[in-house]
């Protein structure tokens, strides 16, 4: 317990002399001297001590991991803000908000790159004590299996029914295209995209790139289906999401024999 207090004094401290550091010399070097005052100065230590903290290692659980990530993001983000708005004083908010997207991308790319480097020595741990590798990063590889459904759901469905449309109007008065403008959109995307992710959610827990690879490959439609529409990515993606989470609370609250009783009905 003393010597993981004495990791977060040393690197809180080391964190806020960079950034009082960089407060007095990089401030005045790129921008002017006159914002440099007692209140940026302590907004700058406190953005170090942040990053800091940020180069702990990680929580051995993956909630401990998610729920501490969180909280120092969001302490992060709150010190950036105030510190973005002393320096750009009158600076609109939408200015803020453009800086705070830049500020999470940046968290969100080094977050990534840190927890894949963890998630492997975990892996390689395991194999060595002879454990279960337990799952892949991100669980990509029990989101494959559902892959050839995305694609024929994303891909395929939208490109026949143009098809079929283009077949029944040659020689017909109706020109609305009614299939994939109306029932492809707002039925068939989030009706299937929404119960194979209570099916993957019952079998694998939540799988990120499931919701994700829902709206990539919907995306070439863009540009190869006159009536599919950007939202429509967020149509097949989101009802994606939430089915996952579904199947995953179901996972969670119905016991295994249970489940392989009820699947096997």
């Amino acid at each position: 317990m003393r010597e993981g207090r004495r990791a977060w004094l040393v690197r809180v401290l080391a964190g806020g002399t960079v950034g009082l550091l960089a407060a007095l010399i990089l401030i005045p070097y790129l921008m002017d001297s006159r914002l440099v005052d007692p209140v940026v100065c302590l907004l700058c230590v406190g953005l170090g001590g942040a990053a800091g903290v940020a180069t702990l290692p990680f929580a051995d659980d993956g909630k401990s991991l998610l729920l501490r990530s969180a909280a120092h993001f969001a302490v992060t983000s709150v010190l950036f803000l105030l510190l973005m708005s002393r320096l750009f004083y009158g600076c609109w908010w939408e200015g803020l908000l453009l800086l705070e997207g830049v500020l999470a991308l940046l968290y969100a790319l080094i977050w990534l790159g840190r927890w894949i480097g963890w998630y492997g020595e975990v892996r390689q741990l395991r194999a060595l004590l002879g454990l279960d590798a337990g799952p892949s990063p991100l669980k990509w590889r029990e989101t494959l299996p559902y892959l050839p459904f995305v694609l024929l759901l994303c891909d395929g469905l939208p490109l026949f029914l143009r098809w079929a449309e283009h077949a029944i109007q040659r020689g017909s008065i109706l020109e609305l295209p009614i299939l994939s403008a109306l029932f492809l959109p707002y039925v068939l995307l989030p009706v299937g995209s929404f119960f194979a992710g209570v099916s993957l959610g019952k079998r694998q827990g939540v799988c990120p790139m499931y919701p994700l690879a829902c709206f990539v490959c919907y995306l070439p439609m863009l540009s190869m289906v006159s009536t599919a529409e950007l939202f429509h990515c967020f149509l097949a993606a989101v009802p994606a999401l939430a089915g996952n989470v579904l199947g995953w609370m179901y996972r969670r609250a119905v016991p295994k024999k249970e489940r392989s009783d009820g699947e096997h009905c």
